[in-house]
């Protein structure tokens, strides 16, 4: 088959674990725990507990996400691990600027997007800490320590972080912290400068001592409810009080696969088995990847889960959201018509079976752009996932899980895993992590083809094509689609692909730092004895 694109990186396959993440040492740091002894739930929580120091503009203690685990045993279980507004919340607590699809969720003062206004009661910590307890293998301790080092001992600045500096160095520059650390001397940090992070070292110290207890309720909440004071809507009885769920998984088929995703508040599990659902009776494979009908399909299955999702989606104990209609086959069929940013993802299989997608940020790049002061701690800006407008189903309520588009998806087969995927990205990610799948089920792609080929989305106001599909512009445009060619759709997904005879391959894209670790051999062969 001959693909518009050719792939940028190259994947790794090993057969006793693979580890990938969005930034080598993150990647490292998983490594390290398999090798000494961890299961796929131990690599996991050291690579984001790392990469909270390394992809500090992404991820972070006091942020959000959902890790969804499969067990060695055959049982998936999905950490809901999201952000929450605070009790001291209310619907009207942000004023809505525009009605316009491009500014729908703006607010004045941009109260909703940065400062102590934008932050909600963090959830990642209290995952990571509940996961490891109950499905690790290895001592928090132990666990922990990579992230310690990368913080005490620093890193080198690579052009990605570089780059999120810049990008927002105006609002970085009006926190002191925050300047301090990332505009010594005024300029953002050098690709290569030696990046040390001693406050947030000592942070990750007494989360190594205390667990979660350190950020909800202890030292570390009580020096957030702080900063947060005069602006913000969080208190420490909510730091205290947060809790991780555990949720049963969304499952669905596709073609005789079965596709296994987070379940609300999450909006992947159900509306990308429903887009699924809309394409499978269409003859994608006939069409080839890249043929303009595919591709209008494709937006057309998009926005119409999108309205689904904007009408009954969110937390379940507020919205009561049809999970059973949304992912049924006859819905598709009536809806779909009869016509021809910023977060991090990690990636682990072990030996043993174990297998998980987490994908964890702390919402927007940089989160509310600022940092606790003597902490190093980013906190998350997920206020800003939260219609601004009351009545409504995504509306700000008390207590309320914020929506996320978070997908970390599992692929099986006869019930043996094949693949298992996720990626950053903000609304942009379930309609990606859909186009990943068809890739590999439909048009037969490699891991490594699946997770860099081009990608389109829309929300139904206008299209979006990655740079890779511009020859196509035109075509779509006399499709009726409003099209605009843009540099990246999503962010680094990441993905491992598992082959019958025990072989894993691990592959990441073209989009961010992603990096594979594949071991391979194993221990000595029983019985044997050395003679001196």
């Amino acid at each position: 088959m001959s693909l518009p694109f050719t792939c940028e990186k190259r994947p790794a396959s090993g057969s006793a674990g693979v580890v990938v993440t969005n930034a080598p040492l993150g990647t490292a740091a998983g490594a390290e725990m398999l090798a000494i002894g961890g299961n796929a739930v131990d690599a996991v929580v050291a690579a984001l507990l790392t990469l909270t120091v390394v992809e500090p503009m992404m991820v972070g203690v006091a942020g959000g996400g959902i890790p969804h685990l499969r067990l060695a045993d055959g049982r998936h279980v999905v950490i809901d691990a999201l952000s929450a507004a605070g009790q001291g919340a209310r619907p009207d607590m942000f004023r809505p600027v525009s009605d316009l699809p491009d500014a729908y969720m703006e607010t004045e003062g941009r109260r909703n997007l940065v400062g102590p206004s934008a932050v909600a009661v963090p959830g990642n910590l209290r995952g990571w800490c509940l996961m490891q307890r109950r499905y690790g293998r290895l001592p928090w301790a132990d666990v922990v320590e990579p992230a310690v080092r990368a913080a005490a001992r620093g890193f080198a600045v690579s052009p990605y972080l570089h780059g999120a500096i810049r990008e927002h160095e105006d609002d970085l520059r009006t926190d002191p912290e925050m300047a301090r650390l990332f505009l010594p001397d005024g300029d953002p940090l050098a690709p290569g400068s030696r990046l040390v992070m001693g406050d947030y070292a000592e942070s990750l110290r007494l989360i190594q001592t205390q667990g979660d207890a350190a950020l909800h309720g202890g030292d570390l909440g009580r020096a957030l409810v702080d900063r947060l004071a005069g602006g913000g809507h969080v208190t420490l009885a909510d730091l205290a009080s947060a809790r991780a769920i555990e949720r049963e998984a969304i499952f669905g088929t596709y073609r005789g696969f079965t596709i296994a995703g987070p379940p609300p508040p999450a909006s992947s599990g159900i509306h990308v088995v429903q887009m699924l659902n809309m394409l499978e009776p269409h003859d994608l494979r006939g069409m080839g990847f890249g043929n303009p009908d595919a591709m209008d399909l494709m937006a057309r299955a998009i926005v119409l889960a999108f309205e689904d999702r904007r009408t009954a989606s969110g937390d379940p104990d507020f919205v009561d959201v049809p999970v059973d209609r949304f992912t049924s086959k006859d819905y598709a069929r009536l809806r779909m018509p009869h016509e021809s940013r910023d977060t991090t993802h990690v990636t682990v299989a072990d030996r043993d079976g174990n297998i998980v997608s987490a994908t964890h940020t702390i919402n927007g790049l940089w989160g509310a752009r600022f940092m606790v002061p003597g902490t190093g701690i980013i906190p998350n800006n997920y206020m800003l996932n939260y219609d601004p407008r009351p009545g409504r189903a995504l509306s700000v309520m008390p207590g309320k899980r914020v929506p996320t588009s978070m997908a970390p998806m599992m692929v099986m087969r006869d019930g043996r895993p094949l693949y298992a995927l996720g990626l950053p990205g903000g609304v942009r990610i379930f309609p990606s992590a859909m186009q990943a799948i068809v890739n590999l089920l439909d048009h037969g792609m490699t891991l490594q083809q699946a997770v860099e080929a081009p990608r389109l989305w829309t929300e139904g106001h206008h299209l979006e094509l990655e740079p890779a599909y511009a020859d196509l512009a035109p075509a779509m445009r006399a499709r009726g689609h409003d099209v605009r060619l843009v540099k990246t759709i999503g962010g680094g997904m990441n993905a491992i692909g598992f082959a019958a005879n025990g072989t894993m391959t691990g592959a990441a894209c073209w989009r961010a730092d992603g990096t594979v670790m594949a071991q391979g051999g194993g221990l000595a062969r029983p019985g044997i004895r050395f003679v001196i």
